[in-house]
């Protein structure tokens, strides 16, 4: 066999372990793939195209954002016809949280198709997340907005998108119990600091005081994780309250 059939069926053989798995995944067949090989390159690559511009999935993170609100607004408003713009725009929120959106790109592997220069375990978890709304845009400037909304139908509509159930639940425990607190003129502090130890990683710990008295303490790898963490166990300890305030 010669050189330069080698070469072919090498890069024969790499497209078929990349694209062939994804057309599984998508349901459909793929037109452009220079989208989708973007969508799963990471910055770490510092890969550039012929004008220089960078070479990854950051900007369609941004066309998929978008369109997955889009799809999932219309979706909420042709299902909930009683419910105001206020509902609609909460209900939207937990749908497409960044909590949600990582659970989505967890379930379909989407690490599995990176191409980086850090390994895959340094990644944090919002990488998932950060692939599923590239390869919606992929999708979407692929194929256009109905490929993209039958996607997002199949994958996140139909199988994880009931509205009883999300009307109860918890966006962000932190914002939940800043309400109630403001509602019920109470008094609260995270008072966080820098709680290293022996961890390799950095790690910050957070105390939650209401009315001059620490309810709950929490660590975490970011003040922000630590703070939500906190603020889930708070409620708990103040469940009943809460619920009867905010509801």
């Amino acid at each position: 066999m010669s050189f330069i059939q080698n070469i072919l069926n090498s890069r024969s053989d790499e497209d078929g372990n990349f694209f062939v798995p994804l057309q599984n995944i998508l349901g459909f067949k793929i037109k452009t793939k220079s989208y989708y090989r973007k969508a799963f390159t990471h910055r770490s690559t510092n890969k550039r195209d012929k004008k220089g511009n960078p070479l990854n999935y950051e900007r369609l993170e941004f066309v998929g954002d978008a369109m997955l609100s889009s799809i999932i607004a219309t979706h909420l408003f042709n299902e909930v016809p009683q419910g105001d713009e206020g509902y609609l725009t909460k209900m939207r929120s937990k749908i497409v949280s960044r909590e949600h959106l990582n659970e989505l790109g967890k379930e379909l592997n989407l690490i599995h198709f990176v191409e980086s220069k850090i390994p895959k375990d340094n990644f944090g978890n919002n990488i998932h997340g950060n692939l599923f709304e590239a390869l919606v845009g992929a999708i979407f400037l692929d194929r256009g907005y109905k490929y993209c909304e039958k996607f997002v139908y199949k994958r996140v509509v139909i199988p994880h998108v009931d509205i009883e159930t999300l009307e109860g639940k918890v966006i962000s425990y932190k914002s939940l119990l800043i309400e109630w607190c403001q509602k019920e003129k109470k008094s609260f502090d995270y008072h966080v600091y820098e709680d290293t130890g022996k961890d390799e990683l950095r790690h910050f710990s957070v105390k939650l005081s209401i009315n001059n008295k620490v309810i709950s303490k929490a660590r975490a790898t970011s003040k922000k994780k630590a703070e939500e963490k906190a603020s889930k166990r708070a409620f708990f300890a103040y469940q009943s309250k809460i619920s009867r305030a905010v509801s």
